[in-house]
């Protein structure tokens, strides 16, 4: 979720993008960020330091902000913007994301409240040090259709049309019913992998989070069954997609693994 930080006042503003350990700035060279008049730079803030960049007060007003938010593609290119900066820095050294449009009037005002914040930058940095997000979605396959199942139709004469055939009321019942205890079945074993599937790369990650399963596109037929989200040590990536594609062949499950990410999902409320 967006979050903005005061209404900026004055002709600049001091955007923050993160807050880390002993960046290597090269990393962000010749990155934009969220404009090109000013270039990402930093702000010490004692063991800690802010990645920020001087932005014109007057592109982060409310009115301004909230016009952005309605127009997707504008929005769309702030937060890919925000994140690469973001990504840059994170693949150097542990970093916390902050929220796309953190703003402070100016330099002190940013190094006071984000000091303020020292301990909690500290502890989510010494959590995800050297671990980075995986992202784990388990599928139930599709359920088969009232359809797919096909009761024969005993033929008849012309003179028999007009008379019910013997039988096809309790026929169709009973295919309904069989059709409906199969999707139960096939539901029912994919909510049984998906909790497999969870404990295992549970039992090697640092932490974890179960997040809502996605609706899938419309004409899809699969249903997700589990969307996890996982802070995985660097050096058991290796170990992860082994074991991925161990539950795979296993169970026969359709499993996705993505990443490896930043870990927002794990850096705390900050």
């Amino acid at each position: 979720m967006t979050e903005r930080g005061p209404e900026p006042t004055g002709v600049n503003t001091i955007y923050v993008f993160a807050v880390c350990w002993n960046p290597d700035l090269s990393a962000v060279v010749g990155l934009p960020g969220v404009t090109d008049e000013a270039r990402v730079s930093s702000l010490s803030l004692g063991t800690l330091t802010a990645i920020v960049q001087t932005v014109r007060a007057s592109d982060f007003t409310d009115e301004v902000w909230q016009a952005r938010l309605s127009d997707q593609r504008e929005l769309e290119r702030y937060a890919r913007a925000h994140h690469d900066v973001v990504a840059a820095v994170a693949a150097c050294c542990p970093t916390v994301p902050l929220p796309m449009a953190t703003l402070y009037h100016d330099e002190e005002r940013a190094r006071e409240a984000l000091a303020k914040e020292a301990d909690r930058f500290n502890a989510a940095l010494k959590r995800i040090a050297h671990h980075a997000e995986w992202g784990v979605k388990v599928y139930a396959p599709p359920c088969p259709r009232d359809d797919t199942v096909q009761t024969p139709i005993p033929q008849v004469t012309p003179t028999e049309r007009s008379r019910p055939v013997a039988g096809a009321g309790l026929a169709y019942l009973n295919r309904k019913r069989g059709a409906q205890e199969r999707r139960e079945r096939i539901q029912d074993e994919a909510l049984r992998t998906a909790e497999a599937v969870d404990v295992e790369v549970r039992g090697l990650a640092a932490a974890s989070r179960r997040l809502r399963p996605h609706a899938q596109p419309s004409g899809e037929r699969r249903v997700q069954v589990l969307n996890a989200t996982y802070l995985v040590a660097e050096h058991r990536a290796e170990d992860l997609a082994l074991l991925t594609r161990t539950l795979r062949e296993r169970t026969g499950a359709d499993i996705e693994l993505s990443g490896p990410w930043v870990p927002y999902s794990f850096v705390g409320e900050v």
